[in-house]
């Protein structure tokens, strides 16, 4: 189909799938795993920015929101042109459709941000505002990889393990968070 959802659209221009290039699945209102690596990204920046010392929380902001679009954008583009068959058949549509399939990476830095911007409210201090805006990064890398095994059918224990190893990943940023500190 010519609005980039039907298989007349795809990558390979007849209908199959391109060697290399994931499938996508059809009706997928969201992309755990762009989600999942959005809120590890944002975790990240957060342990970096308070890497040198207090950040202004209008800054760290900014950043984390700058950060989480651009590498969204890059996201978009990277797959868009990871493969020759896509420049035969780049369409706007299909542009929209990898910008929407991609969102969750930018989404992700959200929550992180207004944590920051929140953070007042709360009393919190430069420091406690990035331990703030690091816990809530990590509570949401773990919530969207345990949704993304529970909307999959995963048993509890695959579950139970994925939130573990999210909590792991999360704990190794907080942990060098700690020691750039």
């Amino acid at each position: 189909m010519a609005d980039g959802t039907g298989a007349d659209d795809r990558a390979d221009g007849q209908g199959g799938r391109v060697p290399g290039q994931p499938e996508e699945p059809r009706g997928a209102p969201t992309d755990y795993g762009g989600a999942v690596y959005g809120s590890l990204q944002a975790a990240s920046v957060v342990a970096g920015a308070a890497a040198f010392g207090p950040f202004p929380r209008a800054g760290l902001v900014l950043l984390l929101l700058v950060t989480g679009l651009v590498f969204w954008v890059a996201h978009v583009y990277s797959r868009l042109v990871g493969t020759l068959a896509s420049y035969r058949h780049l369409t706007w549509n299909r542009v929209r459709q990898v910008a929407g399939h991609e969102w969750p990476i930018a989404q992700a830095a959200v929550a992180p941000a207004i944590a920051v911007a929140i953070s007042p409210l709360l009393g919190l201090s430069l420091p406690g505002t990035a331990w703030f805006a690091l816990a809530v990064a990590v509570a949401e890398q773990i919530g969207w990889a345990s949704t993304a095994a529970i909307r999959a059918g995963a048993s509890t224990r695959l579950v139970v393990f994925s939130a573990l190893v999210n909590l792991v990943l999360g704990l190794v940023i907080v942990v060098l968070k700690a020691e750039l500190h």
